[in-house]
């Protein structure tokens, strides 16, 4: 088991967002490339966040928040509010350019904002394919519930559960909430797995972690999980990619090649504009520091 605690970037107005993937010690885990929890953070009115529009290559971005609201728009002409419990999962392939801006109602009322978004990659026959928008809310996603844990599967197979969300490869996202008392095995159906504590403490194996901290685990190492007052805790993993990717900035790929060719493809426009978000966007970074340029 390994324990990876992140690195803290601090944008202004309160917001924190940590990075926990990739790390030295584990680029990966499953098809899971990147792994950001931002919050939790209160905007006093008038105040939110703005995630101009920027593109995406080779992957797919799974938004998911705890606390607050966030305006989803796209080049495909997605619109989209995402809320507490939702999935947002947006397949980029061969090319997508979305937004993420808090909403005008939300932003004038004041909120909290607390969440996570991944980057999943591709399987290599599919880093080109057709970008694709998908949207669930809470209520339509797969829910149990056993020795006070309740766990909803946000994407693939696991615990029993389907969730509708299309996907590529063999993985799994499941968000598990502990009350007092709660327990929980984590089987071993999936050759790659992590735990991320969001909230409050859990035992795992015995030994006590808490909020902020990720435990990537060894391949069918038996896991059981305990908590003494009420805590949550993501759970995910999958099959790992075939082969490695290059990551630069937002882009994803097999190919050093396709990467240099998205450079230039946003630099020309040819990602094209989003409707209702078309009059800034982020250029391409002048530097090379790769993966800290996200976004």
């Amino acid at each position: 088991m390994i324990a990876l605690e992140g690195k803290t970037h601090y944008l202004g107005d309160g917001f924190f967002v940590t990075r926990l993937l990739p790390d030295a010690r584990r680029r990966s885990v499953g098809p899971f490339l990147f792994f950001d929890y931002f919050g939790p953070v209160a905007f006093a009115p008038g105040k939110g966040i703005d995630v101009r529009p920027h593109p995406h290559v080779g992957l797919a971005t799974v938004t998911y928040l705890f606390e607050g609201a966030q305006m989803h728009r796209d080049t495909l002409g997605s619109a989209q509010e995402i809320r507490p419990g939702d999935v947002n999962w947006m397949t980029a392939g061969r090319g997508i350019a979305h937004s993420e801006r808090t909403g005008p109602e939300t932003r004038a009322a004041g909120h909290r904002l607390h969440g996570i978004q991944t980057w999943v990659g591709l399987p290599t026959a599919d880093e080109e394919a057709e970008p694709h928008f998908q949207h669930f809310k809470a209520e339509q996603l797969p829910e149990m519930e056993r020795q006070d844990v309740k766990l909803r599967l946000i994407a693939g197979n696991g615990f029993g559960l389907s969730a509708p969300v299309k996907v590529f490869s063999p993985i799994f996202y499941a968000d598990a909430r502990f009350d007092t008392g709660g327990a929980l095995t984590y089987p071993g159906e999936h050759e790659e797995r992590a735990i991320f504590i969001t909230e409050g403490q859990v035992q795992v194996n015995g030994d006590i972690h808490s909020a902020g901290m990720m435990l990537v685990l060894e391949k069918d190492e038996q896991v059981s999980m305990f908590a003494d007052a009420p805590a949550r805790v993501m759970l995910f993993g999958g099959a790992p990619l075939d082969g490695p990717r290059h990551l630069w900035w937002n882009f994803v790929s097999s190919s050093r090649e396709r990467i240099e060719r998205a450079k230039q493809e946003w630099k020309e426009g040819k990602f094209g504009l989003i409707p209702g978000d078309d009059k800034e966007f982020i250029p391409l970074p002048e530097d090379k520091r790769g993966t800290e340029d996200k976004k």
